[in-house]
């Protein structure tokens, strides 16, 4: 990952451990089968119902009735029509309309004509049998000729204004030749957005599209600077817009663009490449530019990834703690990423399933907000669901105990640190400090509970490799006393939170006791640390300051 936005994901994390919060463990991902059978799957929708339409590259759409149920007999078969001779072409998108239970209309992208052919937005509208359509419907809304077979884009969704967005790749080759992302005379390398809900027009340019009165620019281009926005999705509570647009051969991104803002964001490419600069000739100041949430690095530059594959925010209800998380994947990888707020206006990126799989084309939701994986290799869906549901275990003060609720196993931290042996439900501190339990459950599931300052009652002192520190808490000032083996000229260091040295003094080589004075500390926890006359360190243990 690059590491700038490593840099912006750990804020969080070590903020929550500094404050001592609820730990935030990755969520664990898992693919459970349902559909098989579904060749070159590119796309899956819903239609308002309990069924999953899926949509194959070569020019069919099929209906999974249930789970590992598709009906034999094609929803939609246009083959005969859809362009799908190179690997970049076909059917590519499907979305089914708002008002589809009253209008019966949905709508496909696909590859139509030959060679590198045009890039067509098409309205089809249901048959009296709910899962037939009726193939001499369609209506062609858009079309663009295409100058390489590669880059189509392809996908298209419904926003939350009721509008149909559409992506497009920048047109192909390589590194966009045509300067086409940069270019708001044609439709490639950006998103339209179209009003189709007038029944007497195929569409019309939405007055709030950022180009709608401008000259010499389409008026339906909406967005810009992408280079294959392959898969994006709505986030159906917020509205937020999440694209996922494959990279050149250095970085694969995911890009984020906030509800309800019409100003025309413009992504990047070919300018930059992630947040790298990629061709900057003719290019404009950054400040012009929105760079993505995320980048990941692709296998020509040494990764693992190779096309970045959008997905959705999971807003389910039967995994509360997926709930909110941006979830996406990677057609090489197989990999499987969660995306959330740090609460910092910043993203948390984690890794959530490794499926050791290739071919993840598409990440969609039903129409109950659960989320489903289709692999164009194997044919396969999957639905994705939350490996270790169950809550992490919580730890509570009882006295001079510490304990955790149930779980199989536990294993004991103290300030972060492994206490070897500490494997019971409970345990009696011998030290003050910061104390965590990992517990493990059936999954196999590993859980960190929320961490607890623990003040025992009948604690006076630390025992620390030679050294007796006390009292515990402290109030005026911390004593410290060394074994009459330890010899010679040491320092004693207290340290802060934040890793700032706030005091510091030395023992003489005949000094048996030190004494800090805590006068002008403020209350806290801090973290002792002694070193010997070479500065090495003898040993650290937290001390307490009320």
């Amino acid at each position: 990952m690059n590491m700038s936005k490593m840099r912006k994901c750990l804020t969080g994390a070590l903020l929550l451990t500094v404050l001592g919060g609820q730990a935030q463990d990755p969520v664990q991902l898992k693919l459970v089968n349902w559909a098989n059978g579904l060749s070159s799957v590119v796309d899956l929708a819903h239609a308002g119902d309990s069924r999953l339409f899926a949509a194959q590259r070569q020019g069919i759409i099929r209906i999974i009735s249930d789970s590992m149920q598709v009906i034999v007999d094609p929803f939609l078969d246009i083959q005969d029509t859809v362009n799908s001779i190179g690997g970049e072409q076909g059917l590519l998108g499907l979305a089914f309309d708002p008002d589809y239970v009253n209008n019966g209309f949905f709508y496909v992208h696909y590859t139509a004509g030959s060679g590198p052919g045009v890039s067509r937005v098409s309205r089809f509208k249901v048959s009296s049998d709910p899962d037939s359509a009726d193939v001499a419907s369609e209506e062609i809304l858009y079309t663009w000729p295409q100058p390489f077979t590669n880059h189509n884009g392809g996908d298209l969704d419904f926003g939350p204004d009721g509008l149909l967005y559409v992506a497009f790749g920048d047109g192909g080759d390589g590194g966009d030749p045509l300067n086409n992302a940069q270019d708001l005379t044609d439709p490639l390398g950006d998103m339209i957005r179209l009003n189709v809900s007038d029944p007497d027009t195929t569409w019309t340019v939405p007055a709030s599209n950022p180009w709608a009165t401008a000259q010499d620019t389409l008026p339906e281009i909406w967005a810009s600077g992408l280079r294959n926005p392959y898969r994006f999705g709505f986030d159906r509570l917020t509205g937020d817009l999440w694209i996922g647009d494959v990279g050149q051969n250095a970085w694969e991104e995911v890009d984020y663009w906030p509800a309800g803002n019409n100003s025309g964001p413009n992504f990047g490419w070919r300018c930059y490449e992630g947040d790298a600069n990629y061709n900057t000739q003719g290019c404009q100041g950054m400040s012009n530019y929105e760079f993505p949430v995320t980048t990941h690095e692709n296998v020509a530059t040494g990764g693992t990834w190779c096309s970045s594959i959008g997905g959705r925010v999971y807003r389910g209800s039967a995994w509360p703690h997926l709930y909110g998380r941006y979830i996406y994947t990677d057609y090489c990888a197989g990999e499987f990423w969660v995306i959330h707020p740090d609460g910092l206006g910043g993203w948390i990126d984690e890794l959530g399933l490794s499926s050791g799989a290739q071919g993840y084309t598409v990440i969609a939701e039903d129409v109950n907000g659960e989320l489903y994986a289709g692999n164009t290799s194997n044919g396969q869906v999957k639905k994705i669901v939350d490996k270790c549901p169950m809550d992490p275990p919580s730890i509570s003060q009882n006295g001079n105990t510490i304990e955790s609720t149930v779980a199989l196993t536990y294993q004991w931290y103290l300030n972060g640190a492994l206490l070897p042996g500490e494997t019971n439900q409970t345990i009696a501190p011998s030290v003050n400090g910061i104390y965590s339990v990992v517990g493990t459950y059936l999954g196999p599931c590993s859980l960190t509970s929320d961490t607890l300052n623990f003040v025992g009652n009948a604690l006076a002192e630390y025992l620390l490799m030679g050294f007796r520190i006390y009292p515990q808490p402290a109030d005026d000032a911390v004593f410290i006393d060394r074994d009459d083996h330890i010899l010679g000229t040491l320092r004693a260091e207290l340290v802060d939170a934040t890793g700032r040295t706030v005091l510091n003094a030395q023992f003489s080589p005949a000094q048996r006791t030190l004494r800090l004075d805590l006068g002008a500390m403020n209350d806290g926890i801090y973290v002792l640390v002694l070193r010997d006359s070479a500065g090495a360190s003898l040993g650290r243990t937290p001390v307490v300051v009320r």
